[in-house]
């Protein structure tokens, strides 16, 4: 009787290796990834001075940055990928002040970078900004020369607050979109009006817009301005 249990327990337990092997091995599932958009490299982005910088006094140096805002929200296919008021950073590269014999204070500036929720996106845009020189001066008619012309000096660089330099992405940045998100089809033009109109933002935590700019700011730069951009095309 034992040996007959014996026998039966073997046989089951070669039973159930069999079906072991006979069974088809499990697949990992590779989850399935996030759908994107991609904002493409060189995309425009307006920014605006937070505050002056000059190259009058000693408030600012060659090497320091200063704070700008995002004016207008950037968008891809209706949704903002960088909202308006996003902080961005620039930094003086060079710095001379005025000086004598009419010599002007100047200074270059680059634009390194727009912040989105923690993530840095690099742009570029490099500007000089001159202030407007006096190279000669005249009493009664008489150009003044030699040692007199030490006595004239130019005028200071000045960006004031307001100025709104433009920006450019340096590399395609994919962005991540919510569920539920519809592409737009391909008939359905981008169009330039009201960047808010029915915008869709990618999450709902969105930097607070900045206050309504004073009258007096200054306007956007342009073809005439003092400040030249050296990196556009």
């Amino acid at each position: 009787m034992m040996l007959k249990i014996v026998i039966g327990a073997g046989l089951l337990m070669c039973a159930c290796a069999a079906s072991a092997q006979d069974a088809p091995p499990l697949m990992a599932v590779a989850p399935e990834a996030a759908p994107s958009i991609l904002l493409p490299a060189n995309s425009e982005i307006l920014l605006s001075m937070n505050e002056e910088v000059t190259t009058r006094g000693d408030r600012w140096n060659e090497g320091d940055t200063f704070e700008m805002s995002v004016v207008h929200d950037v968008m891809v296919d209706g949704l903002i990928v960088i909202p308006r008021g996003s902080r961005g950073i620039g930094r003086i590269t060079w710095l001379t002040d005025k000086g004598m014999f009419g010599k002007s204070g100047k200074m270059d500036i680059e634009l390194e970078y727009v912040e989105v929720r923690g993530r840095r996106i690099a742009v570029n845009g490099t500007y000089r900004q001159e202030g407007e020189g006096n190279t000669v001066a005249t009493v009664g008619g008489v150009i003044l020369a030699g040692p007199f012309a030490a006595f004239i000096t130019g005028k200071s660089g000045v960006i004031p607050r307001g100025r709104e330099p433009m920006a450019h992405t340096e590399q395609d940045l994919p962005v991540a979109v919510p569920a539920g998100y519809v592409p737009r089809r391909a008939e359905e033009p981008l169009t330039a009006t009201d960047p808010n109109a029915g915008a869709q933002p990618l999450q709902a935590s969105v930097a607070p817009a900045l206050p309504a700019a004073a009258s007096d700011a200054s306007p956007a730069l342009d073809s005439e301005s003092r400040v030249t951009c050296e990196t556009c095309n």
